[in-house]
């Protein structure tokens, strides 16, 4: 049923004279006419009706009807016939023929009188729905309003205000680019090193000048050229191990290093560092270096370069642990050789400078609240954290992981699966990567492959970030970590074994490119 559909009382619907709703004997619904054939049928109703007597002019316009569509004249029948689907009842009409005014008189107001009207409606002419008459009384047509006419002509409806498809289309706009940004995101992080290098964006490795602030670094026996150029990138002197390594390489002749502790400075170039460490009056005397997370056997010459004791009588020395004082699960000074610069101008013992160290790290895990029968089980998960964290806020996170890891809960197996764990067992102090092999031996009392819950004893020599660390860890459901830049030291946390193996070959695809470090 359309909603356009005429109502009853012709004068109760403005819209009766658009549509014809006189139906045909066989009840079928008459097709609106064209104006050009609705205006055809009025001149030619105006032409063969013939009023049979005068009619006054007042009852003219209260009981005159226009013509019925198709015909100029209509004879209705003496009973009411059914609209069907459109509601409306065709009322008795009278026999004698109505002719149609020109122009169309207005319809009366009186709703009774119209109920014994013939009902009948035509679709006006164009031309005159704009038209006026001039001789119309004040109660007589009056322009009709624009809108009006529009609709009335069927003209094209005003266009509908388009605030809420605008309102949506930029809610899309804003979803689908923070959708490419978000991707965007996901592929530099991931692959940021590879893209720097295809587009040629890479960071230069090495800065600039003579650096600033101070750094002391120790050149040991034995070094070779990459052990300094890892000392002086882990000390902060250089930008980069290629920076120096490559620079040692291109040297016409290799430069000739002393054992001992050197005074640089922070962010030197290359070369500046390069100078500094073959410049005699940058050696510092009666002093040593031991950088956070160095084994105990790594320290030991460090402190023979330092203090001239021969490495034999520190050996000797540390070997005698009870007498240090510590923790009776120790069987070594390993945890407990604390990390720092240290001058010792007035020489003494081996036993002696073994236990300034000693003493030194009793005195941070004090300055930490730790407890003296807690200091075993602290430095052996922050000798740990140590050794596997890289960036300073990372510390937290892989204490997390390995508390994590340690809740039945969280991971049923207990196993710490550390990398560095397994390397120290197997004497490799200076990595953390592993073979399949190493990982699956169990004789190794340090593989936490094989060997459920925390490591049985301490793998290095923690400082105080990794202490705090294992005193504070992060709150966090981390399972997994990896560090995949070993120069820069990120590492990415994960939660499930599918992202951490995303992380893994972010990492390997990253060893292929620094052979170095295998």
């Amino acid at each position: 049923m359309s909603n356009l559909t005429p109502q009853n009382n012709p004068a109760d619907d403005p819209l009766a004279d658009l549509f014809t709703s006189e139906r045909n004997a066989a009840g079928e619904q008459p097709v609106p006419l064209s104006r050009r054939e609705a205006r055809q049928q009025r001149e030619a109703a105006e032409a063969a009706s013939t009023p049979s007597e005068p009619v006054d002019e007042d009852a003219a316009s209260d009981t005159a009807e226009p013509a019925p569509t198709g015909a100029a004249s209509v004879d209705a029948p003496s009973t009411a016939a059914s609209s069907g689907d459109s509601g409306v009842s065709e009322p008795a009409a009278s026999d004698t023929p109505v002719s149609a005014p020109s122009p169309r008189a207005p319809e009366s107001d009186d709703t009774d009188s119209s109920a014994s009207r013939a009902r009948t409606t035509t679709i006006p002419a164009f031309e005159d729905l704009l038209a006026e008459d001039d001789t119309a009384n004040d109660s007589g047509p009056q322009p009709i309003h624009r809108g009006r006419r529009r609709a009335l002509a069927g003209g094209e409806p005003p266009k509908r205000r388009r605030g809420r498809r605008g309102l949506i289309a930029l809610i899309v706009s804003i979803v689908v680019v923070g959708g490419l940004v978000a991707c965007a995101a996901v592929v530099w992080t991931s692959y940021e090193p590879q893209i720097r290098k295809v587009l040629g964006w890479e960071e230069p490795n090495d800065y600039e000048g003579a650096g600033s602030g101070e750094a002391v670094v120790m050149v040991n026996e034995g070094d070779i050229g990459e052990d300094i150029a890892t000392s002086l990138h882990d000390a902060g002197v250089t930008k980069s191990f290629d920076a120096f390594y490559d620079l040692l390489l291109a040297q016409p002749t290799q430069p000739e290093f002393f054992p001992g502790a050197y005074k640089l400075k922070l962010k030197m170039s290359a070369e500046s560092a390069l100078a500094a460490l073959t410049d005699e009056a940058n050696r510092m005397e009666d002093t040593f270096v031991i950088p956070e997370g160095t084994a105990e056997q790594d320290a030991l010459p460090s402190i023979a370069e330092g203090t001239g004791i021969p490495l034999e009588e520190l050996q000797a020395a540390a070997a005698d642990v009870a007498s240090f004082g510590l923790p009776a699960e120790a069987t070594s000074l390993e945890g407990f050789l604390f990390p720092a610069t240290y001058s010792l101008p007035d020489g003494g013992d081996a036993h002696a400078v073994l236990q300034t160290l000693v003493n030194r790290s009793f005195q941070a895990l004090d300055d930490a609240g730790v407890k003296p029968e807690d200091r075993w089980k602290t430095i052996v998960l922050a000798s740990l954290i140590q050794k596997e964290a890289g960036l300073r806020d990372d510390y937290y996170k892989v204490a997390r992981v390995f508390l994590n890891r340690l809740d039945p809960a969280q991971w049923e197996s207990g196993l710490l699966q550390s990398d560095a764990t397994v390397a120290y067992g197997t004497g490799n102090t200076h990595r953390v990567s592993t073979t399949d092999a190493e990982r699956a031996d169990a004789s190794n009392p340090y593989n936490t492959y094989v060997h459920p819950g925390m490591v049985v004893r301490p793998i290095s020599n923690p400082g105080d970030l990794a202490i705090d660390a294992a005193l504070h860890p992060a709150d966090g459901p981390w399972l997994y970590f990896v560090t995949w830049n070993l120069d820069s030291g990120e590492t990415i946390f994960s939660t499930t074994q599918e992202e951490h193996e995303a992380a893994v070959d972010k990492w390997l695809s990253w060893m292929d490119e620094h052979p170095e470090y295998q």
